[in-house]
């Protein structure tokens, strides 16, 4: 299928696979990230350095002439074609302006990550929900000191937990949009 037919799909024509395929690589998560952050056309040197920074652990003002040539070549040659080929991003080769366009929105949530250090929210939910049948157990088998809170106070307790710990979840989700976030959400910031 040519660049003009794959581009001219909507996002909702991609399969996950396709999508996991574009994005599996980390210098292209990187160039989203950018380019989500600038919300503008960036030209390919911008964008070289920055991602070579950021693959180099340094500053844009200490990436070296070599550093920033291997990423800027890699970038020209296979990682902005295959972006622009399932319309991702609209690279010009002859002007060397990149744009993210609408589709890079639609693949945020594909680019969500836990660093090392968080749990991840699905097993805190899990966590919660074992703790709950275990107290329920044991209220049920008059395990002592289950009795401090009769039935519906538990349930009252364990509600609490649920809504409290749901709430928490939805702000973190509203503050951790890729676009705020000052560096690629692969690279810990307790390092920077």
């Amino acid at each position: 299928m040519g660049v003009l037919a794959s581009s001219a799909r909507s996002s909702k024509d991609l399969s996950k696979g396709e999508i996991f395929d574009v994005l599996r690589n980390q210098r292209r998560r990187f160039v989203l990230q950018y380019l989500k952050r600038r919300d503008e056309p960036v030209e390919l040197g911008e964008l070289a350095t920055q991602v070579a920074a950021w693959e180099y652990d340094t500053t844009c003002e200490d990436v070296s002439a070599e550093q920033r040539k291997r990423v800027y070549t890699t970038l020209q040659q296979t990682h902005l074609p295959r972006l622009s080929e399932v319309n991702i991003v609209h690279y010009d080769a002859d002007e060397g302006v990149i744009e993210a366009t609408d589709r890079a929105n639609d693949l945020a949530i594909y680019l969500e990550i836990v660093p090392g250090h968080e749990l991840p929210w699905r097993e805190l939910y899990l966590s919660m929900g074992a703790v709950a049948c275990a107290l329920c157990v044991a209220i049920w088998a008059e395990v002592p000191y289950s009795d401090v809170l009769d039935g519906l106070g538990w349930a009252f307790l364990i509600s609490i937990a649920f809504t409290l710990t749901a709430a928490v979840h939805v702000y973190h989700e509203r503050n951790m949009r890729l676009a705020d976030l000052d560096s690629p959400p692969e690279i810990d910031l307790d390092d920077a």
